[in-house]
């Protein structure tokens, strides 16, 4: 008897904790906005010291509802995105720059993380590459030329 009922009482407990566990879950709207990137990395290849780093990340909102993004965080200071302030609606795309400085020789590996109230709500954007220093120029600097010193 003693084991009926300290099975019952273990059967009755396990169900109880697992119901607990699903109330705990926020259900998921089916309506909820989507977004959707055309990529989520940028290879910038070898870029040269000093050039534009910005690039490009083009999204769709592919849910029901308007999509509405939170600050997006980037992995270092060197790395600054900018996004869409205004919520955008059902249908309708936006781009998230980002612009990484160049002037540090070396490799990128950097992310940017964008936060939304869509059903994804946590996206991973990276940026990859090379920056080389830039080359030395090798023309010489003609005499008597403007800004060029005066030999006397």
């Amino acid at each position: 008897m003693k084991k009926l009922f300290s099975s019952f009482f273990l059967l009755l407990f396990a169900t109880f904790s697992v119901n607990a566990q699903d109330a705990a879950q926020p259900a998921v709207n089916p309506n909820a906005a989507e977004i959707s990137f055309d990529k989520t990395v940028h290879d910038y290849g070898t870029i040269i010291q000093g050039a534009d780093g910005t690039s490009e990340f083009k999204f769709t909102n592919t849910g029901k509802e308007p999509l509405i993004l939170s600050k997006p965080q980037s992995s270092c200071g060197c790395t600054v995105p900018t996004w869409p302030q205004e919520p955008i609606l059902p249908g309708k795309s936006e781009i998230i720059k980002v612009t990484y400085n160049t002037q540090n020789v070396g490799p990128i590996n950097k992310t940017v993380t964008v936060n939304s109230n869509a059903k994804t709500n946590r996206i991973i954007l990276s940026i990859k590459g090379t920056v080389v220093a830039k080359p030395a120029t090798s023309e010489p600097v003609k005499a008597n030329a403007p800004g060029s010193p005066v030999s006397k």
